[in-house]
């Protein structure tokens, strides 16, 4: 089997982002249930963060499913702190859907979930190509 070049990942990683993307602005915007949007949505958000990284840099990072795991766990502390309460963001709808409103233990650990399945994934792919 060949091995893709960057340029080939990058375009794979691109689509994979802008799929997932439309996935989750679906079920935020349409999903009204006790599963798919309070629990999947946020297992699957850290990886439309993941494939937008991996779509500007397509090799390298071992740890980037932990450093997604941060960045996600760092966006819910703030959530804690009411960033999205101060006056800057108050006005704005989209920097209030990114941040979040509502601090959860249950969103880090759906966070984490998620970087597993993204570790794991990674892991799998690896022996893959050996």
């Amino acid at each position: 089997m060949e091995k893709a070049t960057n340029n080939q990942l990058r375009l794979r990683y691109a689509l994979a982002f802008l799929t997932l993307f439309a996935l989750e602005a679906f079920i935020a915007l349409r999903v009204r249930d006790r599963f798919v949007r309070p629990y999947l949505g946020d297992v699957m958000v850290v990886w439309v963060v993941y494939c937008f990284v991996r779509a500007v840099r397509p090799r390298g990072w071992k740890r980037l499913p932990l450093y997604v795991f941060w960045f996600a766990a760092l966006v819910e502390w703030l959530q804690f702190l009411n960033l999205s309460d101060l006056p800057v963001f108050a006005g704005n709808p989209i920097a209030r859907v990114v941040l979040g409103s509502v601090f959860d233990w249950a969103d880090i650990l759906c966070y984490g979930t998620g970087c597993l399945v993204l570790a794991l994934a990674e892991q799998w792919a690896g022996k893959r190509r050996t």
